[in-house]
């Protein structure tokens, strides 16, 4: 059901993929093709905030921070799985894995090497502030909107 909690927790988070998208690129290899990768970010955002910091709204100010730092680090995971995912697909037209299981365990490979690349103070810092101001910001709106 569409409450303005969920409506919140969508926008904040989905705030919170943009900037960080922007922040993530530079620490990527020169040469990159980005194509969607701020709009997939951005739509895991939105989905991640409306689905799993939403339906958890209203509970108190520690529950709030917990919530918020939960959604973003739910959000993170879909979009390293999701990113993952698009490239073993990309290396997948080229031939490059011998069959289907070493191409889905290549997802989990790929994700946790963009995961080491973003794991640097410059994107986690931004990222856990985002993620507590979002479920603060999930709560006020759950009290003052009921």
């Amino acid at each position: 059901m569409p409450t303005g909690a969920r409506l919140t927790a969508a926008i904040c988070l989905g705030l919170v993929a943009f900037f960080v998208s922007f922040l993530v690129m530079p620490l990527m290899p020169e040469g990159t093709d980005f194509g969607y990768f701020v709009h997939v970010n951005v739509a895991l955002g939105l989905l991640c905030g409306w689905i799993f910091m939403g339906r958890r709204a209203g509970r108190g100010l520690v529950p709030a921070i917990n919530n918020g730092i939960t959604g973003m680090a739910v959000m993170v995971l879909w979009a390293l799985f999701i990113q993952g995912a698009w490239e073993m697909f990309r290396l997948a037209m080229r031939h490059r894995y011998d069959g289907p299981f070493e191409a889905l365990s290549a997802i989990f490979v790929i994700a946790l090497d963009y995961f080491f690349v973003i794991a640097v103070p410059s994107v986690l810092v931004p990222l856990a502030v985002g993620g507590v101001l979002a479920g603060l910001a999930t709560e006020n709106a759950s009290r003052r909107w009921r």
